[in-house]
């Protein structure tokens, strides 16, 4: 799932839904946001995203239960701190969402915007599941750019996906009520054989498309994972009025970080 050039790159998550690139990020970029998300988390910076507040597989129960005031997110990790704009509107990631978008890019603000925090003991199960799921833009066409601030694999909750499950047709009577793709049936059985746990090292970048299935289990180590996240989609890829996905709106890549929500 690795390319070189950023015309390989491009054409590897079109045709697979992901790809990893190595070392986007230097040695001081990475240190300067792990040092801040530690710093937020240790301050518990609002606003938290609290592992008993989604009832996922292994969260605890309630806030009052041990181990209930796990955070799983720091949210809003664009109005945190001028580091986390300065990389997600970066000329690496600007050329690389125009050249896969065949155009002007824009950062959602209501859609990931944060910094994942995977938690050992508390830090629970995700379903298989498409992030579009619950987003609302004229077209399901969106990419992820997920930012490992340290080492990713499967004993610390690393990402798992299905390559090339971006295109398939998945009715939805496959799916739960709260859309994660049901692990009993066959079909969906022979689907998750097929998933790949990308190993990422701090400083690379996985990019994946927004129908990617894609899970993640719990984290073995003794540390916490921390990974910074942004969705982009084209300029001309609209939210829908009236949605979650409307509601903060989104940036334009332009030339100079920092600009505006376009509302």
């Amino acid at each position: 799932m690795r390319s070189e050039s950023l015309e390989d790159q491009v054409a590897t998550l079109r045709q697979e839904g992901l790809v990893v690139v190595r070392n986007m990020l230097d040695a001081g970029q990475v240190a300067e946001l792990r040092r801040l998300a530690q710093a937020d988390l240790d301050a518990r910076v609002e606003p938290l995203e609290l592992e008993a507040d989604l009832g996922y597989p292994g969260a605890p129960a309630s806030h009052a239960d041990e181990g209930g005031g796990t955070v799983r997110r720091l949210l809003d990790a664009w109005s945190r701190h001028e580091a986390y704009r300065t990389w997600a509107t970066s000329a690496p990631i600007r050329e690389w969402m125009q050249a896969y978008f065949n155009g002007p890019a824009c950062i959602s603000l209501a859609h990931h915007n944060c910094v994942m925090t995977k938690h050992p003991r508390y830090g629970s199960l995700t379903g298989w599941h498409r992030d579009f799921r619950y987003w609302a833009f004229d077209r399901p066409d969106m990419v992820s750019v997920w930012v490992a601030l340290g080492p990713e694999h499967n004993d610390n909750g690393g990402l798992h996906l299905v390559p090339r499950s971006h295109i398939e047709v998945i009715a939805p009577a496959r799916f739960d009520k709260k859309i994660f793709l049901r692990d009993d049936l066959a079909d969906n059985q022979a689907l998750i054989a097929r998933a790949v746990v990308p190993e990422l090292n701090a400083g690379d970048i996985m990019f994946f498309h927004s129908n990617t299935l894609h899970a993640a289990g719990r984290n073995l180590s003794d540390q916490v994972k921390f990974s910074a996240v942004f969705t982009y989609h084209a300029a001309s890829n609209h939210p829908t009025p009236g949605t979650r996905s409307a509601a903060r709106g989104s940036v334009p890549l332009g030339d100079a970080a920092g600009v505006m929500p376009v509302r």
